[in-house]
C-alpha cells in the first residue's frame, strides 16, 4: 500500500486527513445563494465589481483556494502586476447578459496535480504583466453576436511576447493539522518585471449575520513586523481553535496587514461603515496608496502578507508559508529543512499514487490526461452552504404561510445544505448538480471511493431529498428534472468497492436502495401524466437539444412523451432490479421488489413500441428510429423525426442478468412468468427475456437485434453521429436537412450546430444540438458493453457504417472511448484537439500541456466548449483511459457475473 493510500485508510478510520483542502469557490458572487433581489436577478444583485467590496452571507471565493471543511477559515492568493485597475484577488467573467454565448471565465488556471487526501496539490494561475482588459472583454463580447465567436482573454494580446507571469500555488501536508504552502513566480516574459504577492487568510463572516455568534480574530505575532526571518498570524476561533499562518520573510518590505471582513457600505450602498477596517482594504492601501485602510492594530478578520517581487526574465521568486496548529511545530523552525524534504516527499507519494492506478501500457501523454483530470476531479471539491428555509426568510418567505411574494425554490424550505460536495466547475457551475454528481462519482472512485460513496448519499439524505421523493436538481431550480442516474451510479460504485475490497458495502446499498424507492414512486406519480408507463420529465439535463422548450408549456398546448424521459426510466427499472436482486442474496425479501421492477420494465418496453403501426409511438419502423411523440390537445399525435440522442437512450437502457439468477431465485422466475403468462403481448416488440446468450446470461433490452443493429448503424454513421470525437448529440444529418415544424405563424426548428449554441434557450451557454458531450458517450459505452456481455464475439457490425470495417461491440466501445479521448491527447502533428485554433495552446511549450477540461466539445474537430474547468462529469476521461488499460474483451466474457461494469 503506498502512502497515499495510508492515508486514505487513516481517514476512513477518523484520522482527519481530509479536514483541510480544495473546498473554496471561485465565484460566490452572482450565485442564487448570495441573491435576495426581488426579481431573482442573481447576476445582476452581487457583481464582481461588488465583490471586492461586499462581505458574503453563505460561502467565500479566491484563486487557488484551501480552507477547512466548514470554510471558516479561508486561505487564497491576491495578486497586482502594478498595472491592474483592481486587486486580483479573484477570476474574472461574464455574466449571461454580457457573454455572446452566456456565462464564461475569462482567465487561464490549471488544475495540474493533486491527491485525494489533498496531501499535495498543485495550481496554476496564468496573469498577464499588462493591465487586465476588463472593459474590452464586457464591450466586445456584448457587441458579437450568436454567430460569432467569443471573444477570450488571449484573444485580447495581453499575453503577446509571452508577457505574463505563472504564478504556482502547492500545498503539502506534513500532517493532518499542518499545511506547507509555496507560492512559486515565475516571469514568463522578455523584460524585467515586478509582482504584488498578497498571500491572504480570512474567516467567512458568520458573525453579522447569525446574532450570538462569536466573532473570530486574527493578529499579529509578536507584532506586525515579526522577526527577521519570519512573520506570523495568529488565528483565535471558539470552533477551530488557535492557528498560526507563518510566512517567510526574505525582504525588510515583506509585511502583515490586517483589515475586517465586513462590508463596505460606503462604497456599496452609499451609507456610513460602521468600521473603518473593511474587506477591500488591500486593494485601497496598495493600489489608491492609502495607508489608512489597515488597521495599525494588527488585528482583524482578515489578513495577508505583502511581498513586492521584482524578477528577472526567465526567473522566479518564491513565497513559503506553513498553516498549522498552534502546538503543531516543524524540526528546525517552520522553514527548516524539513518543509521542502517534506514538499519532495509528497511530490514523490503523489506520483506513486497516480502510478498506481493507472495501467501500465498507457504511454505518457496518456497519463498526463488521466492525471490532469484526476486533479481537477480533486480540486473541484467546494464546501457549499444553502439552508434554504433560513435563506427564504431573507426573503420575506416562509413555508407556514401563503402570504409573501414567490421566490425561488420555496418548496424545497427542508434543504439544508452546508457540506464539502464535488462541483461541476468551481467558476461557472459552483453549486451541485445531482446528475453531473452521479457520473463525478465514477471518476472520483478511482482515487477516493468513500468519498464517492458520501456524495451519493448525500443526495439522498433527507436534508436534500424531498419529502415527495424528487432529488433536488441545482441551485437554480432545485425542482427541476434531472435523468434519474442516481441508480445507476450506486450500484457501479457498490461493484468497484466489491472489486478492489473483496466485498461490497451492502449497508449503503440498502440504505440507496430504500430512499431511491421513494424517488422512483414520485416518477410514476408525477412524470407519467397518463399512467401509461411513458414518461416527460421536461428538458432532463439536456437543455436546448429539442424542438420546444420541454420546460415550459407546449406552444402546441397538450404534451410530449419523451423517449429519453421513458428511456431513463427503463434503465432505472433494471438497475434497480439489479439492486434488489443483490440484496435479495442477503434478505430474500427483496425478490418481490426485484419483481415489481422487472414488471415495470416491461411495461416501459412496451410503451415505447406499441403493437401495430401507429403514429402515437416512439419507435418509427420507417426510420429504424426513437422519437419523441407531440401530443396534441385534440388527441391527435405526431412523431418529432429529430435525430439526436433523445432517439439512442433506448438502446442504452439495457441490463444483463448472469444465468446463474435463475436457478438461485426459482420463486423470482415463477412470478415473471405468471406475469408474462398474463400479459404476454409485452413481449412482442422488445427483446425476449427467454432467450439465453453467453454464459446462459438473460438480457433486459427494449431493443431486439434487428432493432438494435438498425439503430446502431445510425449511430455509427460519421455521417450523422459518430464523431472522430464521440458520439455527437444531434446528428449531423441535420446540417443539410434541418427539422422544421410550424405552430401558428412560428416556425420551430432543429439542426446541426456542432460548436455553440445559436439559440437564447437557457442562457445560451448550453448547445445539444450537435456537441460532444461526455455523460451520454459513457451512457451509450456502458451500454454497448451489456450488450456484449450477452452477445459476444458473434455479434458485429460495421463501425464506421459503410467502412466494411467489422467490430465486436466491445470494440465498438473501444472505438468511442479512444475517440474521447482523442479530443486531449496530441495528433501525430503534436496538436491536440481541444484547444481548436488556439495557436499559444497549440504550439507554445509552456501550454500546450497544461490541460481544460470543457464542458462538451465541438462535433467536427474535438475543440472544448462551454464551462472550461468541468472537469466534473468530462473527467469521465480518466475513467475510460483506466478501464480499457486494463479490460479486455475475453476478460469481460468471462468475467464474474458481478463485475463492476454494470
Amino acid at each position: 500500500m503506498d502512502a497515499e493510500r495510508a492515508r486514505l485508510e487513516e481517514a476512513r478510520a477518523g484520522t482527519p486527513w481530509k479536514r483541510w483542502g480544495p473546498y473554496l469557490s471561485e465565484r460566490q458572487w452572482g450565485t442564487v445563494r448570495e441573491d435576495y433581489s426581488e426579481g431573482g436577478t442573481a447576476w445582476d444583485f452581487f457583481t464582481h465589481d461588488q465583490a471586492r467590496s461586499r462581505a458574503y452571507r453563505w460561502g467565500e471565493d479566491g484563486i487557488a483556494g484551501f480552507s477547512d471543511d466548514q470554510q471558516r477559515l479561508c486561505f487564497a492568493i491576491a495578486v497586482w502586476n502594478g498595472r491592474d485597475p483592481i486587486l486580483k484577488e479573484r477570476l474574472f467573467g461574464l455574466t449571461n447578459s454580457e457573454g455572446n454565448h452566456g456565462e464564461d471565465v475569462k482567465e487561464y488556471y490549471f488544475y495540474l496535480d493533486a491527491t485525494p487526501t489533498h496531501s499535495y496539490l498543485k495550481y496554476l494561475y496564468r496573469y498577464p504583466q499588462a493591465a487586465y482588459p476588463y472593459d474590452d472583454i464586457v464591450q466586445t463580447n456584448r457587441q458579437r453576436g450568436p454567430f460569432d465567436l467569443e471573444y477570450e482573454l488571449i484573444d485580447t494580446g495581453v499575453f503577446d511576447e509571452s508577457r505574463y507571469f505563472d504564478v504556482i500555488v502547492e500545498y503539502a501536508k506534513a500532517s493532518p493539522e499542518d499545511v506547507l504552502i509555496r507560492i512559486t513566480v515565475e516571469n514568463h516574459g522578455p523584460d524585467a518585471a515586478s509582482l504584488h504577492l498578497l498571500p491572504t487568510l480570512w474567516y467567512r463572516n458568520t458573525w453579522s449575520w447569525d446574532e450570538g455568534t462569536a466573532k473570530p480574530s486574527l493578529g499579529a505575532s509578536p507584532g506586525p513586523n515579526g522577526s527577521s526571518g519570519t512573520l506570523t498570524i495568529v488565528a483565535t476561533d471558539d470552533e477551530l481553535g488557535d492557528r498560526v499562518l507563518d510566512v517567510e520573510r526574505l525582504s525588510a518590505d515583506d509585511r502583515l496587514l490586517f483589515t475586517e471582513n465586513e462590508t463596505n457600505d460606503e462604497r456599496v450602498f452609499g451609507t456610513p461603515n460602521a468600521s473603518p477596517y473593511v474587506k477591500d482594504a488591500f486593494h485601497t492601501y496598495l493600489i489608491e496608496g492609502r495607508t489608512d485602510a489597515v488597521n495599525p492594530a494588527a488585528t482583524g478578520t482578515r489578513a495577508a502578507s505583502l511581498h513586492r517581487r521584482e524578477i528577472e526574465p526567465g526567473g522566479s521568486a518564491v513565497v513559503r508559508l506553513r498553516l498549522r496548529d498552534r502546538s503543531a511545530q516543524g524540526s528546525g523552525g517552520p522553514f527548516g529543512e524539513s518543509f521542502d524534504r517534506t514538499f519532495a516527499q509528497r511530490i514523490a507519494e503523489a506520483d506513486a499514487f497516480h502510478d498506481s492506478i493507472a495501467p501500465q501500457s498507457l504511454d505518457e501523454d496518456h497519463r498526463l490526461v488521466m492525471r490532469q483530470a484526476l486533479a481537477g476531479m480533486i480540486w473541484s471539491k467546494q464546501f457549499y452552504a444553502y439552508p434554504v428555509e433560513q435563506w427564504l426568510a431573507g426573503h420575506g418567505a416562509s413555508p407556514w404561510s401563503d402570504q409573501g411574494r414567490s421566490v425561488r425554490n420555496q418548496a424545497w424550505f427542508h434543504l439544508a445544505s452546508g457540506d464539502i460536495i464535488s462541483m461541476p466547475d468551481k467558476w461557472e457551475y459552483p453549486w451541485f448538480a445531482a446528475w453531473d454528481l452521479a457520473f463525478h462519482t465514477v471518476a472520483l472512485a478511482m482515487v477516493d471511493i468513500d468519498f464517492a460513496k458520501d456524495q451519493l448519499e448525500l443526495m439522498l439524505h433527507d436534508t436534500y431529498l424531498h419529502p415527495n421523493g424528487q432529488i433536488p436538481a441545482y441551485e437554480w431550480a432545485f425542482g427541476d428534472v434531472n435523468p434519474p442516474v442516481h441508480a445507476w451510479a450506486t450500484l457501479f460504485i457498490y461493484e468497484m468497492e466489491r472489486s478492489r475490497r473483496g466485498e461490497g458495502d451492502v449497508d449503503f446499498l440498502a440504505h440507496a436502495f430504500q430512499k431511491l424507492l421513494v424517488n422512483f414512486t414520485w416518477w410514476v406519480n408525477r412524470k407519467d401524466p397518463t399512467g401509461h408507463n411513458v414518461f416527460e420529465g421536461g428538458f432532463l439535463g439536456l437543455d436546448n437539444i429539442g424542438v420546444f422548450d420541454r420546460s415550459a408549456p407546449l406552444p402546441t398546448g397538450g404534451h410530449l412523451d419523451q423517449a429519453d424521459g421513458t428511456a431513463w426510466m427503463a434503465l432505472y427499472s433494471q438497475n434497480m432490479f439489479e439492486i434488489a436482486l443483490e440484496l435479495a442474496r442477503f434478505d430474500p425479501s427483496y425478490e418481490h421488489l426485484a419483481n415489481k421492477f422487472v414488471q415495470h420494465f416491461l411495461w416501459i418496453g412496451a410503451a415505447m413500441d406499441k403493437i401495430g403501426e401507429r403514429q402515437d409511438e416512439m419507435w418509427d419502423e420507417e426510420d429504424g428510429f426513437y422519437y419523441d411523440v407531440l401530443r396534441r390537445p385534440d388527441g391527435s399525435a405526431e412523431r418529432l423525426r429529430v435525430r439526436s440522442l433523445v432517439g439512442l437512450l433506448p438502446m442504452a437502457a439495457v441490463t444483463v442478468i448472469p444465468g446463474e439468477a435463475a436457478e438461485r431465485f426459482p420463486g423470482l422466475v415463477e412470478r415473471a412468468r405468471t406475469f408474462l403468462e398474463r400479459h404476454p403481448k409485452l413481449l412482442t416488440n422488445i427483446h425476449p427475456p427467454g432467450r439465453r446468450g453467453v454464459k446462459g446470461r438473460i438480457l433486459l433490452s427494449m431493443l431486439d437485434e434487428t432493432k438494435l443493429r438498425r439503430v446502431l448503424a445510425r449511430m455509427l454513421d460519421e455521417s450523422e453521429f459518430l464523431s472522430p470525437y464521440g458520439i455527437r448529440s444531434v446528428s449531423a444529418y441535420h446540417r443539410d436537412h434541418p427539422f422544421r415544424i410550424r405552430v401558428g405563424d412560428q416556425e420551430f426548428t432543429v439542426d446541426y450546430e456542432p460548436a455553440e449554441s445559436h439559440s437564447g434557450l437557457f442562457g445560451g451557454n448550453s448547445n445539444w444540438r450537435g456537441p460532444i458531450w461526455f455523460p451520454m458517450n459513457a451512457v451509450m459505452i456502458r451500454g454497448l458493453l451489456q450488450l456484449y456481455r450477452y452477445y459476444g464475439d458473434d455479434f458485429t457490425v460495421e463501425c464506421p457504417t459503410g467502412s466494411g470495417r467489422l467490430m465486436t461491440l466491445f470494440e465498438v466501445s473501444k472505438e468511442i472511448a479512444d475517440r474521447l479521448a482523442r479530443i486531449f491527447l496530441r495528433d501525430a502533428d503534436g496538436r491536440r484537439p481541444v484547444f481548436g485554433g488556439n495557436q499559444v495552446f497549440q504550439n507554445d511549450p509552456n501550454w500546450r500541456d497544461n490541460l481544460l477540461f470543457y464542458e462538451y466539445f465541438h462535433g467536427d474537430i474535438g475543440a472544448g466548449i462551454g464551462a472550461s474547468h468541468q472537469t466534473g462529469w468530462t473527467g469521465l476521461v480518466a475513467a475510460t483511459i483506466q478501464m480499457y488499460g486494463f479490460l479486455t474483451a475475453e476478460s469481460l466474457l468471462a468475467a464474474d457475473e458481478r463485475a463492476l461494469l454494470r
